[in-house]
Formats: structure tokens, sequence, C-alpha cells
């Protein structure tokens, strides 16, 4: 049986980041940290985190003609993003994706961003854990 959990799939590559930050900054900073996605802050402690994807910016920025200069984060981020329990099974974390349509989610203890996690990681660190036959 697989009990290998979403802690230990996880990456610890994670940016957070303001929401009035430009797109064109947040795109920089996507670029040096190498993560494809930002995560924004909440902006108090009954707040939610919010995400935007790099895929967002092309979508949202890029194709509609957008300055990336002139269009802050908080205007195309997802609010409120999805998040996983470090102790949730990767299969159920898996199955989850699916039926949100989502690719990857910050994973979240007492209320703070601990990792990252995608489909990435629960192949390529949970396949030990998968009963593959």
């Amino acid at each position: 049986m697989n009990r290998m959990k979403v802690e230990n799939v996880m990456s610890n590559t994670y940016v957070v980041v303001d929401g009035l930050m430009t797109v064109a900054e947040g795109i920089l900073l996507a670029k040096q940290k190498q993560v494809k996605e930002l995560i924004i802050k909440k902006r108090h402690d009954d707040d939610e985190y919010g995400i935007v994807l790099l895929s967002d910016i092309a979508k949202k920025v890029l194709m509609q003609n957008r300055s990336a200069e002139r269009t802050n984060i908080y205007e195309i981020m997802t609010k409120p993003v999805l998040s996983v329990s470090p102790d949730m099974n990767i299969k159920y974390c898996a199955r989850l994706f699916e039926r949100f349509g989502i690719s990857r989610a910050p994973v979240i203890r007492h209320g703070e961003i601990i990792g990252m996690v995608s489909y990435n990681n629960i192949v390529l660190n949970g396949w030990q854990g998968l009963d593959i036959k």
C-alpha cells in the first residue's frame, strides 16, 4: 500500500511575493529563483494566499498585450489558492489535482507555506512508493 506523503516529495523551492509587485518584477524573480509560480502573501491573518503561474502571465498579460511593467501581480492571481497538507497521501494529492485541473499547489502546515508540490514532484520523487506492476 502506498504511504508516501506530500512532505516526502514536495519541493522547498518557492517564492512568496507581495501582490503589488509588477508582473515584470515577478518574471525576473521567477527566473532568478527558477520557479514556475509566485505565491502571493496574505494581507492579514484572515486572508488567503494567492498564486500566479508563468502560464497565467503568458495568457493574461503577454497574449492580451498588457504591459508587464504596469500590471500588478494581484490583478492576475488566482485566489484563494488550492493548497494541500504535508500529511496527505500523494495518491490523493494527484486525484485532487486531476479533479480541480491544477498541476501544482503550495503545501501548508498551521497556516504557513512549507513547500510546493506538483505532478512532477509526485512522479519523480514518489515513484518508489507507487504500486507499479
